[in-house]
C-alpha cells in the first residue's frame, strides 16, 4: 500500500452529487489530442508499457487467452490478473507528471473521482462506483449493509442516490481519514464492452437519454437531417454514438461513457483491489469476505431481463464501425485499455471477415 503523502490544504469540496486497414491499432495513440486530462507523452507512455511486457500482451492478444478457469483455480487467474494490473498502475503512476494523490488534481477531476466514492463506515470501505460495470448491484449491497434495504434481492427500482454516502459530502479532514485507513475497491469491464452496453442502454431504453443526448447527435452527425424534421433521438447509429465520443472531452463525458480511469483516478486514490466484470462473481465475493461482511449478505444475481453484451454482438459493431473512427476513438480510452490490461481490439479487415 502506498504511504500516504503530506497533502496541501484542499479547495471546499461540493455539495451531495446525484449519482483504411489498421493491422496494429495501439499506434492510434499518436493522433492522441492534446487536452486537460493529465496524461504523459505518447512516447513515455509506450515505454513504461512496453516495459512491463504489457505492450506485446496486448499486441499479441495474450491476454485473450486468459479465460474463467474451473471454480477451484479460479481465483488463481485472478491473482494473476491482479498482479499484471498493480505492476503496471505502479509503474505508470510514478511518472513526475501524473497524480500521486487526489489533492493534486485539478478541481474539475477531484470533484468527479469524489462524487464516485461511496463511504461505509462501518465495515470501512471505500468502493468507486463505475456506470455499467454492475454498479446498481453494489449499491443494493451497500444499502443492505447500512440498514436502508433488508436484502439484496429485493425487488424494486434502484435509486441511485438515496440512502448513499458519497466521499464528496465530508470534510478533507474526514476524506483523508478514510483515504489512509478504509479498504479501497473498484470494478473494471473491457472498455469497448461498457460503451456498447451504455449504448445500447441509454439510447435503446431510456428516453431522457434520447431526448437529451440522442437528439443533438442526430442533429450533429447525420447528414440526412434537415432542419424541418422532428428529431425524437431514438434511432442514434452506434457508429453516431462513436463520433459523438471522439469528439467529446472525456472530463466532462457522461459518467456512463466516461472513461474508467477519470471516473475512479487509480493513480491519485490507491486501490487495495480492483475486481473485472469478467469475473464478477468470484471476484465480488473475495471483496465481501474481506471486508468482513455477514455470510447472509451475497452479491445480487443479475436480472433476468438484463441481456449482456456478447463477444459476437462486440465484434459485430465495432466491424460495423469504419476503422479511421475506430483508431480516433482508442486515444480517449487507451489508459483504460492499458492500466487494467485489456488488449486492444483486432479489427482488421480479415478479422471482420470471419
Amino acid at each position: 500500500t502506498r504511504q500516504p503523502e503530506k497533502e496541501p490544504e484542499a479547495a471546499p469540496l461540493d455539495a451531495r452529487w446525484s449519482c483504411g486497414s489498421t493491422e496494429n491499432p495501439v499506434f492510434a495513440v499518436s493522433s492522441l489530442r492534446r487536452g486537460s486530462t493529465v496524461l504523459p507523452s505518447v512516447l513515455t507512455f509506450l515505454v513504461i508499457v512496453a516495459s512491463g511486457g504489457l505492450l506485446m500482451m496486448i499486441e499479441k492478444g495474450m491476454l485473450n487467452g486468459m479465460e474463467t478457469p474451473a471454480p477451484k483455480h479460479r481465483q488463481r487467474g485472478n491473482t494473476i490478473l491482479q498482479e499484471i494490473r498493480n505492476r503496471t498502475i505502479k509503474t505508470m503512476c510514478k511518472q513526475r507528471n501524473m497524480p500521486h494523490n487526489i489533492w493534486s488534481l485539478s478541481p474539475l477531476q477531484r470533484k468527479t473521482l469524489l462524487h464516485h466514492v461511496l463511504v461505509n463506515d462501518r465495515y470501512r470501505f471505500l468502493y468507486c462506483y463505475v456506470p455499467k460495470v454492475a454498479c446498481s448491484n453494489w449499491k443494493r449491497v451497500l444499502k443492505v449493509l447500512n440498514g436502508a434495504l433488508e436484502s439484496v434481492d429485493v425487488n424494486i427500482k434502484m435509486d441511485h442516490h438515496s440512502d448513499l454516502t458519497f466521499l464528496s459530502s465530508l470534510k478533507p479532514e474526514e476524506i483523508r481519514y478514510r483515504l489512509k485507513h478504509y479498504f479501497k475497491f473498484m470494478f473494471v469491464r473491457e472498455p469497448l464492452e461498457r460503451l456498447l452496453s451504455a449504448y445500447r442502454n441509454k439510447f435503446g431504453e431510456i428516453e431522457s437519454y434520447q431526448k437529451k443526448y440522442g437528439v443533438e447527435i442526430v442533429k450533429r452527425y447525420r447528414k440526412s437531417h434537415t432542419k424541418v424534421q422532428s428529431v425524437r433521438g431514438d434511432d442514434v447509429t452506434f457508429t453516431e454514438f462513436i463520433r459523438y465520443l471522439v469528439d467529446e472531452d472525456v472530463e466532462r463525458m457522461n459518467e456512463h461513457w466516461m472513461p474508467m480511469y477519470n471516473l475512479c483516478q487509480p493513480c491519485a486514490m490507491s486501490y487495495d483491489f480492483i475486481g473485472s466484470y469478467e469475473h464478477l462473481e468470484t471476484d465480488a465475493d473475495f471483496v465481501l469476505q474481506l471486508i468482513n461482511v455477514p455470510s447472509s449478505v451475497h452479491f445480487p444475481e443479475r436480472q433476468t431481463w438484463y441481456k449482456p453484451v456478447t463477444t459476437e454482438t462486440l465484434h459485430f459493431y465495432l466491424c460495423s464501425l469504419p476503422q479511421k473512427l475506430l483508431r480516433e476513438l482508442l486515444p480517449k480510452y487507451i489508459l483504460d485499455f492499458s492500466l487494467f490490461t485489456y488488449p486492444l481490439p483486432n479489427m482488421t479487415m480479415d478479422h471482420c471477415r470471419h
